[in-house]
């Protein structure tokens, strides 16, 4: 039987933790805000529109691959619709 060759270059395995990028409960964008709380501590006791308007106004240009005038835009719409639900009472 022959002998077991030896490897010509000898590395060495490291043992590497790659924490993913969490986008569910607390991504990073939710916290870059300076009042350095999360939105949803201002806005869960409010209405649906306008906790949503707040949320977009607040995270505006925060989230990574967006820009801000879509989330001011997101904002402008959930406000509109609080109009049209007030409107209706």
């Amino acid at each position: 039987m022959a002998a077991a060759r030896k490897p010509r270059y000898e590395t060495e395995l490291i043992d590497v933790k790659v924490e993913p990028i969490e986008m569910v409960d607390h991504p990073q964008h939710y916290n870059e805000h300076p009042a350095g709380i999360e939105c949803i501590t201002v806005v869960e006791e409010m209405s649906f529109n306008i906790g949503n308007a707040i949320k977009y106004l607040w995270r505006a240009g925060l989230k990574p691959d967006t820009d801000s005038d879509q989330d001011l835009r997101k904002s402008i719409w959930y406000i509109e619709r609080e109009r049209d639900r007030l409107a209706q009472q």
